[in-house]
């Protein structure tokens, strides 16, 4: 059966009248999910829709529940994300395991390489994407359902640094020493606990929310990585360097550290300790080299000719190699 079959079958019996579906073409972005945009039509109204399915290799290991149940919690809140439609566990309904959601129409992402992706409204775009941040770390986190316990808040760093470290020892193809390196400092540091554990998006950052021509973000998309943990991890990712567009300080191109900090704090209502703030920093380079080492896998392997797969196992993969070596040269001086 067709994607397009299916997709009316199952939007069919989601609103209880015939769907015809149109327009079905996929388009890249992200590794994780191949999506496709579409229209559903019914009774004349036409929407469009998105469809994101597993594909048959990936960036990183992810539960497409993971990212539907996101999107629930935070659809119709002060965080903008599209509607959750669909969720197929199995792939007997969509051919593969995914999920349906509305689209956002007329927003986009800026370009990760793209100098001033933001410009003339990067100030603008700062503010929100900061505080939307902040709205995400406000939410109750009984609202997620994570699929798992929640860590206590003295566990949230080691869970993650667990985390990344077990997909190197997987993928890695050479002794990966920096990655190890940096590994073993977080492990002798450990941060400062937060107070309690929040709704954490998990790959925040440029070009993971949409931006209309006015300057506005529409949606925050790319939840396949939420989890609960501490929100420090969400704010040093989405601060690292990697996201900067080539303003170094300037998270997204945007705004500086500290109006981005002080945006976020307002809207979260979290206190900042800038020890775990330096420890999250840290790991979030070594989460970087990770998922990066994890795509040269895949591409090593010949499960993925995708060019993201390929960029991300070379350029960013060389970046927080780098950088990463850099800060623990300068946390031993």
């Amino acid at each position: 059966m067709s994607i397009e079959a299916r997709l009316e079958t199952a939007l069919s019996a989601r609103w209880g009248t015939p769907v015809a579906v149109s327009g079905l073409r996929r388009f890249h972005g992200g590794a994780a999910r191949e999506t496709y945009r579409f229209d559903g039509t019914a009774g004349g109204a036409t929407r469009g829709l998105v469809l994101r399915r597993d594909p048959s290799s990936s960036l990183i290991e992810t539960d497409r529940r993971t990212e539907f149940a996101a999107l629930a919690a935070f659809h119709g809140t002060a965080v903008p994300v599209p509607e959750p439609l669909i969720l197929d566990e199995t792939g007997a309904e969509l051919g593969a395991p995914g999920f349906v959601m509305t689209e956002i129409a007329d927003v986009k992402p800026g370009g990760v390489l793209t100098p001033d992706a933001y410009a003339p409204h990067a100030a603008q775009v700062g503010a929100q994407m900061f505080t939307i941040l902040g709205h995400i770390h406000a939410r109750d986190p009984a609202a997620f359902d994570a699929g798992a316990p929640a860590p206590a808040p003295a566990a949230c760093w080691r869970q993650r640094l667990d985390h990344w470290a077990a997909a190197v020892r997987a993928d890695a193809i050479g002794p990966e020493p920096i990655f190890w390196a940096g590994v073993r400092w977080l492990g002798r540091n450990p941060p400062p606990p937060p107070p309690r554990v929040a709704i954490v998006h998990g790959d925040y950052r440029s070009g993971n929310f949409l931006v209309d021509a006015a300057g506005r973000i529409g949606a925050i998309v790319d939840w396949e990585m939420a989890h609960l943990g501490d929100p420090l991890e969400d704010l040093a990712w989405a601060m690292d360097p990697l996201w900067s567009h080539g303003a170094p300080g300037r998270p997204g191109g945007t705004i500086d550290e500290a109006a981005a900090i002080a945006h976020w704090q307002r809207a979260s209502g979290w206190p900042l300790d800038p020890t775990a703030l330096r420890w999250w920093r840290v790991q979030a380079q070594v989460m970087g080299l990770a998922i990066w080492i994890s795509s040269g896998r895949e591409v090593a392997d010949g499960r993925s000719i995708d060019p993201v797969m390929i960029f991300s196992s070379l350029y960013t993969y060389r970046f927080h190699n780098r950088t990463l070596a850099a800060t623990l040269r300068g946390l031993a001086a």
